[in-house]
């Protein structure tokens, strides 16, 4: 996928499950929002040990808001007949930060790979259907060190400006971290430096 610079990103809102039959085999697909690999190992370690005798768990995902981060698995399945067709569809809702894991049940007859491709699609499909998208902002990290007398000032600006506070240290002078969206990041760094005294460091 292009690298488009932009302010915001669609994920999923909430973990969801579905299921698609087909000639006796049953898919059960799993959807779950995630934000590193280590989210994605963990959810699948999960899949597996709630469906053990399943033949296949295969899976998709896209991470992060340039959309670069992808992996797709067809676990023994025909080449290209699975993971793609999973992350096909999470692609066709533009989404990112998202996983979904296939976990096949074999029911005794071959579906053939233009079967099986249908299958896979069709389950991870139906998991997207029952799941709210979300739109999210893209974020920018700062730092801010001020005095304490400019507190009121600061947070004023930092919740008039839709930024949320990662973490914060409140001494004589105060440290905290703030996370703003991308798209309002200018203007608030400008009404930040109108307060006497405020520094600020980009972190991320």
């Amino acid at each position: 996928m292009t690298n488009i610079v932009t302010e915001s990103y669609n994920t999923i809102g909430q973990a969801s499950t579905a299921e698609f039959r087909d000639k006796g085999s049953k898919f059960i697909a799993n959807a779950f929002p995630v934000s590193s690999v280590d989210d994605f190992k963990k959810n699948l370690e999960n899949i597996r040990k709630l469906h053990p005798r399943a033949t296949h768990h295969c899976f998709a995902y896209r991470i992060g808001t340039d959309k670069n981060l992808f992996r797709v698995s067809d676990d023994g399945e025909p080449s290209g007949t699975a993971g793609k067709p999973i992350l096909g569809q999470i692609d066709s809702k533009e989404l990112t930060d998202t996983l979904i894991i296939v976990s096949r049940y074999f029911g005794g007859t071959l579906l053939g790979v233009p079967g099986l491709i249908n299958a896979y699609k069709m389950a991870a499909s139906m998991a997207l259907q029952v799941t709210p998208v979300l739109r999210k902002d893209i974020e920018t990290i700062y730092k801010l060190h001020f005095d304490y007398t400019r507190m009121n000032e600061v947070m004023r600006i930092v919740k008039h400006r839709s930024a949320r506070i990662v973490s914060q240290e409140l001494q004589l002078f105060c440290e905290i971290i703030i996370a703003m969206p991308v798209k309002s990041a200018v203007i608030t760094l400008n009404d930040l430096t109108e307060v006497q005294g405020v520094e600020y460091k980009k972190v991320s």
